[in-house]
């Protein structure tokens, strides 16, 4: 695989970088021959030319490059330990230990996808769709292939979190139904015929939605709606946990799920600042913008709470700081402080109603939230990135969102947004179906009444 530089330069006429030494090699020939003015002309004409192939070729940013690793592992943490501790801390004491072992198995399972196949579907190709398998157990990826200013292989290991998470959080909406069986082929279809084909549409160079114009800096489309919807789809074709609306299901351990959050909430600085993929301004921006966002949530989540139950409760204050946190992915390096802030309030108040109003209203059993909070919130902060983006944050010639005077940008979100629903809802009921007659979903009913801990993985908290 070509570099993206040693494309450009070949496209310019440019000299490869051995080329140059040999011409800037022969040059100090000519000059040693020729007399003082000659040598002085020679120089002036031959001396930039070699420079300006020199600088052609591309180079490792360390600073980039240390970032991006840093990010890295930054998200895959938001992963293991944070969203396992989150979730865990919400379910039931006998189910705690399958929660755990659901997000470990994204760990492993998604690594290994990603490898043979996730990553070429996602960024290979010219198809506007989908990748090809070019790049298949990294094909073509040295040590020395850049992407950009970094290792390809850091771009890999970055992206390769995102699609670690995303199946992770799919299974808040199904917590305390399903085989673990069932949830490692379901994990590999969802990341193969869904995941993939998102991805590629969003953020590959050759992606229909990255050259219609959409905007999701990080995220929203890609790994919240995308996990919401989806989360929704299962959650309704599994069925209710037995007992839903006539036991209570509370969580066993908030503490748990207060410190997951503060995983989440740093490892989130990875994701959103690290898709700048650069250690520059544009990551400094959205640094402040995502903390802003997460702040602005946790507070609005926490007031409308007040007013309609006359307290704050802890699950709604870490619950507002994830949904602000999901609402600012897509706009967090595209708005300013003060477009940060109203996506976190606005996501703080419609997330409350999605998870508590809406949810009782409509009777689906959405356990955790992961529709209420990553569906809602995601596709809410798509809408608003269209609004409140600008050029003064984004860069560029040309208006951006609804506030710099385009209009059409609403539109192209829009669209984007109702494709991502339709692929992730049509494609993860088909894997659905597909996942049951193979294998059969849903635990027995002992188990899921015994807990899932003992019945699935033969062991239990004490």
């Amino acid at each position: 695989m070509r570099t993206i530089g040693a494309i450009g330069a070949e496209a310019n006429g440019d000299l490869p970088a051995h080329k140059a030494g040999e011409a800037f090699g022969a040059s100090r020939a000519a000059i040693s021959k020729a007399g003082k003015f000659g040598a002085a002309t020679l120089a002036a004409l031959l001396m930039p030319v070699a420079a300006f192939a020199q600088d052609a070729v591309p180079t490792v940013d360390k600073g980039d490059t240390a970032w991006m690793l840093t990010s890295s592992v930054l998200v895959l943490m938001m992963t293991v330990p944070g969203l396992a501790l989150f979730y865990g801390g919400l379910v039931r004491k006998n189910n705690v230990l399958t929660v755990l072992a659901q997000s470990l198995a994204a760990c492993c399972v998604i690594t290994l996808v990603w490898f043979v196949a996730g990553y070429s579907l996602a960024f290979s190709g010219d198809n506007p769709f989908i990748g090809d398998l070019s790049k298949a157990f990294l094909a073509g990826v040295a040590p020395d292939t850049l992407s950009g200013t970094i290792p390809e292989t850091v771009f890999f290991f970055f992206q390769m979190t995102f699609a670690i998470i995303t199946p992770a959080l799919i299974t808040g909406a199904f917590a305390d139904r399903m085989k673990f069986s069932a949830l490692i082929l379901f994990y590999i279809l969802w990341s193969l015929i869904v995941y993939a084909p998102i991805c590629h549409m969003v953020w590959a160079g050759s992606g229909y939605f990255f050259n219609l114009g959409a905007l999701d800096f990080a995220g929203g489309t890609v790994v919240h709606m995308a996990s919401g919807i989806s989360g929704l789809v299962i959650a309704l074709m599994i069925g209710k946990r037995r007992g839903h609306g006539k036991v209570p299901f509370t969580p066993h351990n908030l503490v748990y799920s207060v410190i997951g959050v503060g995983l989440l909430w740093g490892g989130w600085f990875g994701f959103n600042s690290g898709s700048a993929l650069s250690a520059g301004t544009t990551a400094g921006m959205t640094a402040v913008t995502t903390q802003i966002a997460a702040a602005g949530a946790g507070v609005s989540w926490a007031a409308i709470e007040w007013l309609v139950h006359k307290k704050a409760s802890v699950l709604g204050i870490i619950s507002g700081i994830v949904a602000g946190l999901v609402g600012i992915t897509p706009a967090a390096g595209f708005v300013t402080p003060g477009g940060a802030l109203i996506i976190g309030l606005a996501t703080g108040i419609v997330c409350f109603f999605a998870s508590t109003t809406i949810k009782n209203k409509l009777g689906y059993d959405d356990a955790l939230d992961a529709f209420g909070i990553h569906g809602v919130g995601g596709t809410l902060g798509a809408l608003l990135t269209g609004v409140f983006a600008t050029v003064a944050i984004k860069g560029g010639d040309a208006p951006v969102g609804v506030i710099d005077g385009n209009i059409g940008q609403l539109w192209i979100q829009i669209q984007a947004i109702v494709v991502t629903f339709l692929v992730a809802g049509i494609g993860s009921a088909i894997i659905y179906k597909v996942v049951d007659l193979i294998i059969g979903c849903r635990v027995p009913e002992d188990v899921e009444r015994d807990g899932l801990d003992l019945g699935l993985h033969g062991e239990a908290v004490q």
